[in-house]
């Protein structure tokens, strides 16, 4: 339970799996109904590890319109217009609670991830999920502050340690959960997939024809860590 005694809403921001209008950095080696087919993969087991973590509010912030990958017990609300910070901003904004906001470009995500920022929230703390591109792939505020993501500069290396210098100087307590790997490359498509061998995601992948070369990107960027 957090500190206000409810658990907490989780927040899903997402691109309808539209092809042409999502993860467009997969093509090439992936066609653009592969690249729709992997993205719906993703955010249907992001979906999946909402749904199976105890919260107040489920809430999907879309661009785009559902389908029927949508499962029960979402809810849907558009996005807002404007640019990535003014999305996050008002997506924050639809719930006074303790609000926790994830991507749909980690499905490695599970319930035991989210676990540390699902339990009590004392007043005044942050959570903050660094992704290894620089960027975030969660963010939780025990009293949400559209303000805290306005300005804040999207898509580049320093996101997110811009987002979490915001946190400190708003005199917030910022906690950190483990650190995930975005899916935004065809090398990242090939390392999360392995991480997640059983799910939808993997599955998608390997159905792939593009899934021959994102496998040797990522075996390439292996080796040249070693």
């Amino acid at each position: 339970m957090t500190a206000q005694g409810a658990p907490v809403t989780l927040l899903v921001i997402a691109k309808a799996p539209v092809p042409g209008r999502v993860k467009t950095r997969l093509t090439p080696p992936y066609s653009p109904e592969e690249a729709a087919r992997i993205a719906g993969a993703a955010l249907a087991d992001t979906l999946d590890a909402v749904l199976a973590a105890p919260a107040r509010r489920r809430v999907l912030v879309l661009d785009g319109m559902p389908g029927p990958w949508l499962p029960p017990g979402i809810e849907v609300v558009p996005q807002g217009a404007g640019g990535l910070d003014e999305r996050l901003a008002a997506a924050f904004a639809l719930d006074p609670g303790p609000t926790l906001l994830v991507g749909m470009d980690t499905p490695q995500l599970s319930p035991a991830l989210l676990a540390p920022a699902l339990g009590g929230w004392a007043p005044g703390e942050a959570w903050f999920g660094p992704a290894a591109d620089g960027g975030f792939w969660a963010l939780g505020l025990t009293a949400p502050d559209p303000a805290l993501l306005r300005g804040v500069p999207m898509s580049v290396p320093e996101t997110g340690a811009v987002q979490r210098r915001r946190l400190g100087e708003a005199g917030l307590t910022v906690r950190e959960l483990a650190p995930l790997r975005d899916v935004d490359t065809a090398a990242d498509v090939a390392e999360v997939a392995a991480l997640v061998p059983d799910g939808r995601f993997a599955r998608a992948v390997a159905a792939c024809r593009g899934g021959a070369f994102a496998a040797a990107a990522g075996a390439g960027r292996r080796g040249a860590g070693r």
